[in-house]
Order: C-alpha cells, then structure tokens, then sequence
C-alpha cells in the first residue's frame, strides 16, 4: 500500500475552505482518498481530516508541513500532519485488571493496531507475566500517597526513554497528576466502566446494579486534569435485566472495556480522532 498523510485543520468557518486545502493538495499532485470534515454549529468551528497519497507528491515529505503552515495561517487554522507508515510506540498502564491488556496485545500482535506495544507500566507485579508472553518489557512502580510524584518522574523517564507516543490507561487505577497530564495531551487513552457521565468514580457496577438500570455501558476517553471527563473518543452499551448480578454486570462489562477500549485507540493509531475543547470528532 502506498504511504499517505493524514492533514488535520480546524479553526473558523468561512467560505472556500475545503477549496484551498484541497487546492494545496492537487498543486503539488496528490490523490485524495478520503476527505471528510465537520461544522460545529454552536462554536462556528471548521474541522477537516484529508487522507491522501504522497508517493508522487511535489514537495518533498518532510518539508509538506512547512509547505502547508503558509496556507493555514492565511486561513486562521490550527493543523497538524501524520503519516500512515510512521508506526506509534504505546504503553499500556496497568494494575490488577489483565482483560484489556490481554486484549490489546493480542490484537497488536495480530496486526490489527497500527502500532506497537513498547512497553507495559503497572504499579503493581501481578501482570508482568502477560507482558512477558509478548515480549514486551514491564515495569513497576510502587504508589504511596508519600512517592506519587516521584514515581511519575520516574515513569516519565522510562516513557521518553522507550519514545512513547501514545498511553493506555487498561484499567489503570491510579490518578495522574496535573503536571503529567499537561505533558502528554490527547495522547493519554483510558477506558471507564460506564457510560458516562452515569455512575462516575468508584464501583460503578455496584451502583448501577443498586439502580436497577437496564443498560450497562463503557466509555474510553482523552485524560485531562479532571477526573474522567476528557474528550470522548467512543462508547457502546449492552442490555441487561434484573436477572443479572453485580457479578454478570461486571462480566458483561469487561466485555464491553475490551471493545471500546481497542476501538479507541485504533482510532488514534489509525489518525482519525481530532479533539476540540471537551469534545471529538471522529473521522470513519
């Protein structure tokens, strides 16, 4: 398959937009694939992802970008440039849970993600033999109230060590401080087991079950400094009856984590995600 770049713009709404991106493209001779973009009605806000070759473009690949920035700021527009053979490096956050590693691994392996597992980061031993099955380094690191900020140093470190582009929060029961969340934005992935903004917070099935509620759901979503209310990224639900107990709540919901989450970060591996103060638009 032919290398393409994936152009992202957005900004202000105004005529002729979709004409001068495009135009750029078709000057310097690359076929568009896939064009999709959206108006957010209430912000008047323009956002565009444009997929196309660059096997037989005019300008040179690393200097498109260059190229490009002259035109998006004579439209007033934020942009940013990916290319599908560039493979991301990920680290997947973990504790005690292992279905959504399993689940992430193994579809890494069969070639489902366009990405790579570098590395598997817990604050606790118990995984390290999944990771190791895969061949992917793990590391621990304890967390006390006490060593919290001295350890995400250390995470840190290892992460800019192994060039991580992009962290998976698979159940992930620790809260990131402020510092690095703001280190890495939109590229710190989690999964909650509900369907948000229901049921925020801890036992979420107990809760639901307490409820009664008759659907049961998984959200996977950007991190920011506030607790699991970053831009949202995908979700799905599944019925259930008051025939079912905490435990097949928690069953099927671990169902419903290892989908959502995949598809999540498929869809951020694969550059279809772009995030916009508290929301998403996702390009299919």
């Amino acid at each position: 398959m032919s290398t393409t770049a994936s152009l992202f713009v957005s900004g202000p709404d105004r005529r002729g937009l979709v004409a001068q991106i495009s135009g750029f493209i078709f000057q310097n001779n690359g076929n568009i694939l896939h064009s999709d973009h959206h108006i957010d009605a209430e912000s008047g806000l323009f956002l565009n992802r444009v997929e196309f070759e660059i096997d037989a473009f005019k300008t040179p690949r690393a200097e498109i970008g260059a190229q490009f920035a002259p035109v998006a700021a004579s439209l007033g527009m934020e942009w940013s440039l990916r290319f599908s053979d560039e493979k991301q490096k990920v680290a997947v956050f973990v504790t005690k849970y292992d279905h959504c590693l399993w689940d992430l691994l193994l579809r890494a392996r069969s070639g489902e993600l366009r990405g790579e597992i570098a590395l598997v980061v817990s604050n606790h031993p118990d995984l390290e033999p999944v990771a190791h099955q895969f061949g992917v380094p793990y590391a621990v690191f304890p967390i006390t109230p006490e060593n919290k900020r001295a350890q995400e140093e250390k995470e840190i470190a290892l992460l800019e060590e192994h060039q991580i582009d992009l962290i998976v929060l698979a159940r992930y029961l620790q809260i990131f401080s402020s510092e690095f969340t703001a280190r890495y934005p939109n590229r710190v992935i989690n999964i909650h087991d509900s369907f948000l903004p229901a049921f925020i917070g801890a036992r979420p099935y107990h809760r639901a079950y307490e409820r009664g509620v008759k659907l049961i759901g998984a959200t996977s979503h950007y991190v920011t400094d506030t607790l699991d209310d970053g831009p949202i990224i995908e979700q799905d639900v599944m019925r259930v009856s008051h025939r079912d107990s905490v435990a097949d709540l928690m069953r099927k919901g671990r169902d419903l984590e290892r989908i959502v989450l995949a598809r999540a970060v498929k869809l951020h591996l694969e550059h279809r995600v772009l995030a916009y103060g508290r929301k998403t638009v996702v390009f299919d």
